[in-house]
């Protein structure tokens, strides 16, 4: 009917053709709505209706002779009326995606064993009769496409293992539900028997339980966990407090969990304890958890590809909480952690201070520390730079301070760690306990190699937090915690000796105790690095398997030790 209002002689009746969609402008609208819908999807799916493995050539074939596809396509409407939403609403219906989250087995399906063949045809040995039940479920839901790790990737192609590994937290994101199998969870098991799964301790189920936001738990019999048949696991009570006490992740973050460079430190903690089968799948894991994308380079080793990725987490982030661990430096950089489990102690956190104490110091403060000397102090650390990675050493921005004397408590014996006490100009005396062998000296012998004690720059200590670190100030939280540095209008802190003058007085004053804030947390208790200098001047990492706390004798004189310097560290 189209063509003949195309040729037809009236002109009227031409422009009238003009106003309506053919059969192929609707076909590209589909595929355009298609293509973008894959686009978070997997490289390839199992068909839950014909058993079959197909990529995205069979999946857009398959679709074209779908009933859902036919009913689009009868569509001949006119342009206004195109209809794009019903479009995306069909295609998004017809390809949702059901992915599977489990524990590899001894013996698992892999691509070449269904490759060309009917998964519900195959023998029922090794990994296929969980395969099967997957996609039987999947289907029975509803579902026209699964994935499977163990047999949906081709692992021999190294560009399509790097795709898959960097994007798999987005497929798990955008998965319409995915299934937890639990193979070690007995029928009729009761609460308490996921916490006890080994399906919680393996490094890839981290991301692949918090990335998804429709997740069911199923027994090894494929019945639903605790019998609970609620649409979505992440909406039980009762579920969500029992991982929340087995991996020690909070709640909040288990059900809307986001991607990104926020809380650090405490992700990494929460990866602590998890184990990988390949060594290197331990950092691989967490590319998505930082939303990092990163070579794969299965072979490296496991302190490489984590070096890899946590110099990465610095370089973009800034972020310095990633050197507060104890145990063995790695050998990709002395400041890291061989070994993931290092990150499993929290974070030392700076000791609370009252607002009254605060004020107290800052009067104390401004009998000894000038305007201007408080003020070229400020400067100073506001303008020390972000710590960076370049060719595996740490360029570190810190405060430094000299080691006057090291010397070792204990008897060499047959202990692998030895205990030094260690002194350090305008510091507390400090123990130090280490595996490795540090050259003693005192003030009358000193030594020929050079120790420092470090402390980390860290730009909260300003009082300027970023934006999004920012509390919300519509809710009822307590204003003067440790998280908001600010200082109400107002308050005896914004008023100069002997009462309040005119604003201009208060405004002029304000960097000055900021600058006298700044100095007094600069006092208080933090987490120091010790570092040796090496020949070719750059310095090590001494590792240690407890914490180095140390604190200023006299926050009064804290100003006058401190020596601000980037180190390279090798």
């Amino acid at each position: 009917m189209l063509s003949k209002l195309e040729n037809a002689p009236e002109a009227q009746i031409r422009e009238l053709r003009q106003q309506y969609v053919s059969p192929s402008e609707v076909e590209n609208a589909i595929r355009r709505v298609v293509w973008i819908e894959l686009e978070n999807a997997p490289l390839r799916l199992l068909n839950t209706s014909t058993g079959l493995l197909t990529d995205r050539a069979a999946q857009l074939k398959t679709f074209k002779l779908s009933t859902e596809y036919k009913e689009l396509l009868s569509f001949i409407t006119k342009h206004a009326d195109l209809r794009m939403e019903h479009i995306k609403e069909v295609v998004a219906m017809y390809f949702r995606c059901v992915l599977l989250s489990h524990r590899w087995e001894e013996t698992e399906v892999l691509l070449h064993d269904i490759q060309d063949k009917v998964v519900y045809d195959l023998n029922g040995l090794g990994g296929i009769p969980k395969l099967q039940s997957f996609c039987k479920v999947a289907r029975d839901a509803g579902y026209y496409w699964a994935w499977m790790d163990t047999c949906c990737i081709d692992k021999n192609n190294n560009a399509e293992l790097q795709e898959s590994i960097n994007s798999m937290f987005v497929w798990y994101r955008h998965s319409t539900l995915t299934i937890v199998y639990l193979g070690d969870v007995p029928p009729s098991s009761q609460s308490g028997a996921l916490a006890k799964s080994e399906w919680i301790r393996r490094g890839w189920t981290f991301q692949e339980f918090v990335a998804p936001k429709v997740v069911l738990f199923y027994r090894n019999d494929w019945s639903l966990y605790l019998d609970d048949h609620s649409p979505n696991h992440k909406e039980s009570a009762a579920i969500m407090g029992e991982l929340e006490g087995a991996t020690g992740i909070n709640r909040q973050a288990l059900v809307t969990f986001r991607p990104g460079m926020s809380c650090i430190r405490e992700r990494l903690r929460w990866a602590s304890a998890r184990v990988t089968t390949l060594q290197e799948d331990i950092a691989y894991s967490l590319f998505g958890i930082f939303g990092v994308h990163l070579l794969v380079i299965y072979g490296e080793k496991k302190q490489n590809a984590l070096g890899r990725l946590l110099q990465e987490i610095v370089a973009r982030s800034g972020d310095i909480t990633t050197l507060d661990w104890v145990g063995q430096s790695s050998e990709f950089n002395s400041c890291l952690p061989a070994d993931i489990s290092s990150y499993a102690a929290p974070p030392f956190a700076l000791p609370s201070l009252s607002e009254t104490e605060i004020q107290t110091t800052v009067s104390s403060l401004r009998h000894t520390v000038t305007t201007e000397l408080a003020l070229k102090i400020y400067d100073q650390l506001d303008n020390m730079s972000a710590p960076r990675f370049a060719a595996c050493r740490l360029h570190l921005p810190c405060i430094t301070f000299r080691i006057t004397e090291v010397r070792r408590n204990d008897e060499p014996a047959q202990e692998t760690h030895s205990t030094y006490g260690v002194k350090v100009d305008g510091l507390r005396d400090l123990l130090i306990t280490t595996k490795e062998p540090l050259i003693q000296f005192t003030p009358g012998k000193p030594s020929l190699q050079t120790f420092l004690l470090v402390r980390p720059w860290d730009r909260r200590l300003l009082e300027l937090p970023d934006f999004a670190e920012l509390p919300d100030l519509g809710d009822d939280s307590d204003t003067e915690s440790e998280e908001n540095y600010w200082t109400a209008p107002g308050s005896p802190l914004n008023e100069p000796p002997g009462g309040s003058h005119v604003q201009q007085d208060l405004v002029d004053s304000e960097p000055y105790l900021r600058a006298l804030r700044s100095i007094i947390r600069l006092g208080q208790p933090f987490r120091a690095l010790l570092l040796a200098r090496q020949h070719s001047g750059e310095y090590k990492r001494i590792a240690s398997d407890h914490d180095t706390i140390a604190q200023a004798k006299d926050v009064a004189f804290v100003h006058k030790m401190m020596d601000f310097r980037t180190l390279e560290i090798l």
